[in-house]
């Protein structure tokens, strides 16, 4: 890979970072962001399975990225 390449997948990668932050339902997601050749992989916890979606959805919005591979988890709910 060269340094382009790198670059490319950083930038991709602090695109990701911020539309999340950015957007007013996904600030709350906990996630972690990999890219690797436009792949973002996505770890960490979401509060709701709709919330999960709606990452995937900004995120392969974002241009650079070829695909989505979201592995977060939702947090589930305790009952008493």
């Amino acid at each position: 890979r060269t340094a382009d390449e790198k670059m490319d997948d950083a930038s991709v990668t602090a695109q990701v970072k911020t539309a999340l932050r950015i957007h007013r339902s996904t600030r709350s997601v906990n996630t972690r962001v990999e890219t690797r050749d436009g792949e973002v992989t996505l770890t960490g916890m979401a509060p709701n399975s709709a919330e999960k979606a709606l990452v995937t959805k900004l995120v392969t919005d974002i241009h650079g990225v070829t695909s989505v591979k979201n592995l977060t988890q939702v947090r589930q709910k305790c009952e008493f």
